[in-house]
């Protein structure tokens, strides 16, 4: 249906062409497709938990925001909207790089002092890179930005995080 949304939640740009979801699928469909992008410091375990937690739904179109963001509302997710389609994105990817370098601090055993130090720089970089990209620099201070890095990161759960605590450990 070229009038249904597509919601991504998916995290990363395309390896080889480095498109993000919002300009990759398109492209595929060969036609313009109401997309909306979900992100956000959540675990799915957590999740089906019912844990409280937030995230954040970004499109171009704020109206498809908002009914795609009313989808996941419940009591324990509380889903904000934003049309930064960019900075959501953006956050979405880079936070998984350094959640590598996260755990391999970890891993290395260079202590909590090392691990602030990087998740701090980390926001700044993102920050930087993501308004360079045509973002707003207010997104990532939000649950698309310092809140996802910050629990992928710092979390127990985050596959990247692990991944970089094997490489920091030899």
């Amino acid at each position: 249906e070229p009038d249904m949304p597509i919601i991504s939640t998916s995290k990363g740009v395309h390896s080889e062409t480095l498109e993000t979801m919002a300009e990759l699928v398109p492209r595929i469909l060969g036609r313009p497709q109401p997309m909306a992008f979900l992100s956000g410091p959540t675990f799915a375990k957590e999740l089906m938990k019912e844990y409280p937690s937030g995230a954040v739904m970004a499109s171009t179109d704020a109206a498809v925001a908002d009914a795609c963001a009313e989808l996941f509302h419940c009591d324990a997710l509380r889903v904000y909207t934003t049309t930064d389609v960019v900075g959501v994105e953006v956050g979405g990817a880079l936070k998984n790089v350094y959640a590598l370098a996260a755990g391999a601090i970890e891993g290395m055993g260079l202590g909590t002092n090392s691990a602030a130090f990087l998740v701090t720089r980390g926001c700044a970089e993102m920050n930087a890179l993501s308004v360079a990209m045509g973002a707003r620099a207010h997104t990532m201070a939000g649950l698309a930005g310092v809140g996802d890095l910050m629990l992928t990161c710092l979390g127990g759960a985050s596959r990247n995080k692990a991944v970089g605590a094997r490489i920091g450990s030899g």
